[in-house]
């Protein structure tokens, strides 16, 4: 794989007084990133990576998502005839500035050839089609992408299963087989479904949930969800670090794949401030996740933008302006991201709720929350019971219990926080006569 530089590279380059930024507040986004653990990406587009447009994206952002040229229609427009310019340029491209290569994408019912969507097929022959195409493009860049959409916008916005080709003729088992597909191509590739609308909580995001669930159950290698987070002005979802977080419980990677923020034209001083504090706000809830990989930005100036084609009389939705010159929204992120605080002590806090009772059973929640300032490196929680009830099953935790004394552990996946983050298990317990919650909760 193709890494970005990071931010030790980046002190040894100062170091030897080669050019370089003079101050933290500075540095390109894609240092700040990288020194808190995550990447800060871009959609380009691949026959404008030259001059000013592609001195910025490789100065600032340490990913590149090809806008189109990875797509099924770009690459296999004829059945069998592949044209792999496009894509080659944004792969070489990135590995010449030392960035990561997010391919976008393998399956998706938009761009395909007109042979794919107006084909008449079995289902054996439409499978064997996806995955001889997935087969082909992973493996031509087989070490050289970093991370794979496999699977783009399965789902209707009520969260059930796109009637597209794929889902109308092979229901849902095209997703399987095509991350299969794409773990036998590249076994170091991240693979990832994709989807917009997915942000906060609410039945689309529960219906990838629960696909990301059974996906799992059956053993498909799925390494991340990603979220496309397309957002109008001022309407960053309120539980979009919730809902990351609940995925990222399943154990796997949680990222944001395609981020803008669309505006009524035209701009004024008081939307740009309002964007700047969504990007913020986005920015953080990723931070906040500790399974949160990286954001990427679908283009990063308003020239090279999606919006005001499919949304008319909007735009105005990226870091940058037509101009290449950084709008608030990019100080937005840089603030989200840096400066680093200095490391100091790890702090455990727990908090316990009772989710849902009835008649001798309950379900509890524990809120686990780093209140330091350094990342939390495991977790354990007790609490002692008052009125004898019983843990009789637990989630996201190994809990144990030994007469009223209940010791909860962190698991593989959820073990570091990061200074602000939190993580949550949950459990099933029994009661007899009275359920007061435990007077205390120790956390070490």
């Amino acid at each position: 794989m193709f890494r970005r530089l990071t931010a030790g590279a980046a002190l040894l380059a100062a170091a030897l007084g080669l050019a370089g930024p003079a101050s933290a507040a500075e540095a390109p986004l894609r240092d700040l990133a990288d020194a808190r653990g995550i990447y800060l990406g871009t959609a380009v587009t691949g026959g404008r990576l030259t001059g000013g447009y592609a001195d910025t994206a490789a100065a600032q952002f340490g990913s590149v998502t090809p806008g189109n040229e990875m797509k099924w229609g770009s690459v296999e427009p004829v059945r069998g005839q592949f044209s792999w310019t496009g894509a080659d340029r944004v792969v070489d491209f990135a590995e010449a500035h030392g960035q990561e290569v997010r391919g976008h994408t393998l399956v998706w019912h938009s761009q395909l050839p007109s042979w794919v969507e107006n084909g008449t097929w079995t289902p054996d022959a439409l499978r064997a089609v996806m995955t001889d195409h997935v087969t082909t493009e992973v493996g031509r860049y087989k070490g050289r992408v970093d991370h794979w959409d496999v699977v783009n916008e399965p789902l209707n916005e009520d969260g059930t299963l796109r009637r597209s080709v794929f889902g109308a003729t092979l229901g849902e088992s095209y997703i399987a087989d095509a991350f299969r597909a794409a773990r036998a191509a590249d076994p170091a590739a991240r693979l990832y479904v994709n989807d917009y609308s997915t942000d906060g909580l609410g039945a689309k995001s529960d219906g990838m949930y629960a696909l990301v669930e059974r996906l799992l159950a059956q053993g498909v290698p799925i390494d991340g969800v990603g979220f496309q987070a397309h957002l109008i002005l001022g309407q960053v979802p309120s539980t979009l670090e919730a809902n990351l977080r609940r995925f990222a419980e399943l154990g796997v990677d949680v990222a944001i794949t395609e981020l803008d923020v669309r505006m009524t034209l035209p701009a004024t001083d008081a939307k740009l401030a309002q964007q700047k504090a969504d990007y913020a706000a986005v920015t953080r809830a990723c931070l906040a996740v500790t399974r949160c990989a990286g954001l990427t930005v679908w283009g990063f100036t308003d020239s090279d933008s999606w919006i005001p084609d499919f949304f008319p009389g909007q735009g105005a939705a990226t870091p940058y302006d037509e101009s290449l010159n950084p709008k608030p929204a990019y100080a937005g992120i840089a603030e989200a991201l840096g400066p680093v605080t200095p490391p100091g002590p790890a702090g455990c806090a727990a908090a316990y709720a009772v989710q849902s009772q009835w008649g001798g059973g309950f379900t509890g929640q524990v809120t686990v929350r780093n209140t330091g300032t350094a990342p939390l490196t495991g977790w354990k929680v007790t609490w002692e019971y008052p009125a004898g009830q019983r843990v009789t099953q637990a989630w996201n935790a190994g809990v144990t219990q030994t007469g009223t004394t209940v010791t909860a552990t962190h698991l593989a996946y959820n073990g570091t926080v990061p200074a602000g983050g939190s993580t949550v298990f949950g459990f099933n317990a029994s009661w007899t006569g009275a359920n007061p919650p435990p007077p205390t909760l120790t956390c070490s």
